[in-house]
């Protein structure tokens, strides 16, 4: 079954901008797919998040907020396998 990623981002956010290229250097070394979760979409989510992007969220579990460290990411995703 696929590891599901997703990056909470929004417009103009250079530090999503550099967690998504941290994930997709990643992301063909795993059964994962990444999705994009636009939080300006949501009201709820907006309200949640504001400033505290981005978030990386694997199978649905925050797993990081700000900055995506790529060993990290690594370690996680294999302990998902």
């Amino acid at each position: 079954m696929p590891i599901q990623i997703e990056i909470l981002t929004k417009k103009d956010c250079c530090l999503c901008d550099d967690a998504k290229e941290i994930v997709e250097r990643v992301l063909p070394y795993f059964p994962a797919t990444l999705t994009m979760i636009d939080i300006e979409s949501d009201p709820n989510l907006f309200e949640t998040y504001k400033e505290r992007i981005p978030v990386v969220r694997l199978n649905g579990e925050e797993s990081f907020v700000f900055k995506v460290h790529e060993t990290t990411l690594r370690k996680k995703l294999e302990k998902l396998l």
